[in-house]
């Protein structure tokens, strides 16, 4: 009889323990709910690490001396953002956090080496580490509103090389802007269509505004299973050696117009009185396999006048052409891109080996990219 009392109470006291236990977890997740905590499966960790190599076939490879041994020459390279170090090189390491609840959430995305300081350039008093930092409120299923600094909604390439097919980035990409920091409000309108309304910073000052000046930003979008199109708009004051306005206007689309072929364009006309760039580029892309894929770049670019940014720039009126022919390799989390790119110029802006000037260069690198 004492076995079979014993066995009743243990029975009884693991009811009760289940029974408490059920109460205080309905209890506890009543009391979150209610104080808006969200659970731990919405934080997120991403991010990606790349390096590359990087050789010219008809270009210098490395820094060449005078006799007294001062530099006179260095590795050359296109005028374009990232991947222009010879040799092996680094790219980034990118750790992007973030938060996702019913209603609020954050995004916190860090960047470190060459790539990532190249993404944050003009940040005032910046460590060089900030890609993007913003908090938002899901307002409704209509109006989410972000507030901080994010990526620009302009163009077809973006910051991260995971993110892109060519490793290498166009003239249009590396002209700007790259990021904005403000408040802007985004719209679902039904399915398919989109917008966004934005008022920022001048553009890649991101940590403050030392200047009173402020530009605005417009965007329309229109997707559905097959693609998606976008037409941005900037407008204001960007730099504070002029008081006037730059007016940007850009198209990005992309669709599948098969299971293995994908086509991509971009447009874009920038202008701050007579001061500017225009360009158009195609993004044709072909699934080859499940592991890899190849794609091209081919990309015209014109600058217009060069006040505010002589440093980048080849000069007024030159005209250039990047071809840009990349294959994509996936192993697991690893992309492989081996890359050929011929930039041709309207003027001598190269060095050959032999120190002379001449129209072309052509390269070749091939990257390895860790996304997670």
């Amino acid at each position: 009889m004492k076995v079979i009392t014993n066995s009743k109470l243990t029975k009884f006291l693991l009811l009760a323990a289940v029974v408490l236990s059920s109460s205080y977890t309905y209890a506890q997740e009543e009391m979150d709910e209610e104080m808006g905590v969200e659970e731990a499966s919405n934080w997120t960790l991403s991010g990606s690490v790349d390096a590359y190599f990087r050789a010219n076939f008809n270009g210098l490879n490395k820094i060449e001396y005078n006799e007294d041994g001062d530099p006179i020459a260095g590795p050359e390279a296109p005028a374009s953002s990232f991947a222009n170090d010879p040799g092996f090189a680094l790219g980034m390491a990118n750790v992007i956090l973030g938060y996702e609840g019913s209603k609020v959430g954050f995004v916190a995305d860090l960047v470190f080496g060459p790539r990532g300081e190249e993404a944050v350039f003009n940040s005032i008093g910046s460590s060089n580490i900030v890609n993007q930092l913003y908090v938002y409120y899901n307002v409704n299923d209509a109006l989410t509103l972000t507030l901080g600094n994010w990526n620009t909604f302009l163009g077809y390439e973006v910051i991260s090389p995971a993110a892109n097919f060519n490793y290498s980035t166009s003239y249009m990409f590396s002209f700007g802007p790259f990021s904005h920091t403000g408040l802007k409000a985004d719209f679902n309108f039904n399915d398919n269509w989109t917008g966004m309304l934005a008022i920022m910073n001048p553009t890649d000052y991101t940590e403050f505004n030392p200047f009173g000046k402020y530009s605005f930003g417009g965007q329309l979008g229109y997707s559905n299973d097959s693609g998606s199109a976008f037409l941005n708009l900037l407008y204001g004051e960007q730099s504070p050696l002029s008081d006037e306005a730059t007016f940007q206007i850009d198209l990005t689309t992309g669709w599948d117009l098969s299971d293995a072929f994908y086509l991509g364009f971009n447009t874009t006309y920038a202008d701050t009185d007579g001061t500017g760039f225009y360009g158009a580029a195609i993004y044709p892309q072909l699934q080859t396999s499940d592991s890899f894929a190849i794609g091209l770049r081919a990309e015209y670019f014109k600058e217009l006048d060069n006040d505010f940014n002589e440093a980048i720039v080849y000069g007024d009126d030159v005209e250039a052409l990047d071809f840009t022919l990349t294959g994509s390799y996936t192993v697991g989390n690893l992309i492989i891109k081996p890359e050929l790119r011929l930039d041709s110029i309207s003027e001598d802006v190269f060095l050959d080996s032999d120190l002379n000037r001449n129209d072309n260069l052509s390269s070749f690198l091939i990257a390895a990219i860790y996304a997670f």
